[in-house]
């Protein structure tokens, strides 16, 4: 047993030694060997000074063993929009060592080669950190006795910037590669098995994941895919818009916006280095406060289509055979919207002519006219369905169809025609007591998945979860980590799970 702990403490990288910590699953609730973990290790060198807007280097590395136990800061980031939704939480960040990730690992012999998840967060490209107690490892990895990794990526406008003349575009992307690419030549050290990694995430790490599961550039680096609550109706920013909003955000910093894509470009990326992040931040969160408006989730800034990560939309590229024989878990909670919709004063306002304005400029795909108004029939056909609801009501309705349900259901029919059917699921859970403001919002499954009830002490989506909430967890939880390790939400003790075939009664699990 001592030689057992010993290796699990003490793990060599290729950039050197870390120790981590044993990492306690809760008494009795996971049968399962105890798990180690691995917080704030450096997978590229901090992005400061010169590598400030500039791909990921690999780290320097260090002497002696680092200390393990605690995760990285998070990166630059101003509040998150959800906090009303999801709890306030004190976002501790810094630009020096930022680029971390985290490791979780069952206790056992090196080499184990067991299958491993690298899960990537959500936040709609803006905020969030892999280091938050959120979204610890730890039970999930004792569940499917299998390797947990998080990260944390550039966000806003320091991951997702466009200055195409400096080469600067998708940053936060390509640190998502870099943290793949980590995994493949280090994760063997921690009992993990290179070929056999699935890549997930929720929201825009979702979107993420699916993008880095089908790029040229990274897609042999994944066997497996996870995607929660991804934004299928956000197509990628294509380099036009990408580029005013540069140069609105330049404008905002009084420096040149018309320097985007111009000869000046190069003098502006210097001086974007040398100032504070916070004036960065603050002329981002004031770009976002112009541009918002209800059913809006696009952040100003996201990745952009093209380059060798994006060079189809995610979308596409699965409708034309890019995920191949990768697996895939996808799914969508029950209201999305609600967390975007319920608490905005705006909205409440909400006339017929607002909710069709949104429909016909957000989901234009959608709601093609030809001879007929499609937004307006679409609009009357769920106000009939749902006489009682409000405009905002209708409206947040139509948006989760739009913007999150409708491309499962495409992305999910389209692998099930390529022979490779994905099980889809749909998470239904509201908190107790709630009149229908939330139900099943966005991110409410985050609990459920890393069973962290603890790490969300005053989250109205979650509410007080009891023993019905925990069994929840371990089904939701362990359904996730069979498919990781196994490439099938199936196992024992775990409920029967087929894979969407379509048809008229297409298979859907429905969690709640």
């Amino acid at each position: 047993m001592a030689a057992g702990r010993a290796w699990w403490r003490t793990v060599e990288t290729e950039r050197g030694r870390v120790c981590g910590e044993p990492a306690p699953v809760a008494e009795g609730d996971v049968d399962a060997p105890p798990v180690a973990a691995f917080r704030g290790i450096p997978y590229a060198a901090s992005p400061v000074g010169a590598l400030r807007f500039a791909p990921p280097r690999p780290h320097e590395g260090w002497s002696g063993v680092r200390d393990a136990a605690r995760p990285g800061p998070a990166v630059p980031q101003g509040p998150s929009r959800l906090e009303c939704v999801m709890g306030r939480r004190a976002v501790d960040w810094s630009e020096d060592d930022c680029l971390t990730l985290n490791v979780w690992s069952p206790a056992g012999a090196a080499g184990a080669g067991r299958p491993v998840l690298v899960w990537f967060h959500g936040g709609g490209f803006s905020s969030g950190s892999g280091g938050w107690d959120w979204y610890d490892g730890t039970r999930l990895a004792a569940l499917g006795d299998v390797v947990v990794v998080t990260a944390n990526y550039r966000l806003g406008p320091l991951g997702y910037l466009y200055l195409p003349e400096s080469g600067v575009g998708n940053l936060g992307l390509r640190d998502q590669a870099a943290v793949l690419r980590w995994v493949r030549d280090n994760i063997a050290a921690f009992g993990g098995d290179p070929a056999g990694v699935t890549v997930g995430g929720q929201s825009a790490g979702a979107y993420a994941a699916l993008a880095l599961a089908v790029a040229p550039e990274t897609r042999g680096m994944v066997r497996r895919v996870i995607a929660q609550s991804g934004p299928w109706g956000l197509p990628p920013q294509e380099p036009d818009a990408a580029a005013g909003s540069a140069a609105a955000f330049l404008d905002l910093l009084g420096l040149p916006g018309k320097a985007v894509g111009g000869a000046r470009e190069a003098e502006v990326l210097r001086e974007l280095r040398a100032l504070p992040a916070e004036r960065l931040l603050a002329a981002y969160a004031r770009l976002s406060a112009d541009r918002a408006r209800p059913g809006r989730i696009a952040p100003p800034m996201y990745p952009v289509l093209g380059g060798a990560l994006l060079p189809t939309p995610p979308r596409q590229a699965v409708a034309e055979g890019a995920l191949g024989g990768a697996g895939l878990l996808i799914g969508t909670v029950r209201d999305e919207m609600t967390a975007f919709v319920a608490f905005d004063e705006r909205a409440r306002a909400f006339t017929r002519d607002d909710v069709l304005r949104i429909m016909r400029e957000d989901a234009r795909d959608t709601f093609r006219g030809g001879d007929r108004d499609a937004a307006a029939c679409a609009y009357d056909d769920l106000a009939r369905l749902r006489p009682d609801a409000s405009h905002a009501e209708l409206l947040t309705e139509a948006a989760t169809g739009w913007l999150f349900r409708d491309g499962v259901t495409r992305i999910a029919e389209q692998r099930a025609a390529q022979g490779t059917p994905a099980y889809v699921y749909r998470f239904d859970r509201g908190p107790d007591g709630d009149d229908g403001t939330l139900g099943a919002t966005h991110c409410a499954e985050l609990p459920f998945l890393f069973g962290t009830f603890d790490a969300y002490p005053d989250s109205p989506m979650l509410g007080r979860p009891g023993t019905d909430a925990r069994r929840l967890a371990r089904a939701f939880g362990g359904a996730f980590a069979a498919f990781t390790a196994t490439g099938t939400p199936n196992g024992p003790g775990l409920a029967d799970w087929r894979p969407y075939c379509g048809g008229p009664a297409p298979e859907v699990m429905y969690f709640g």
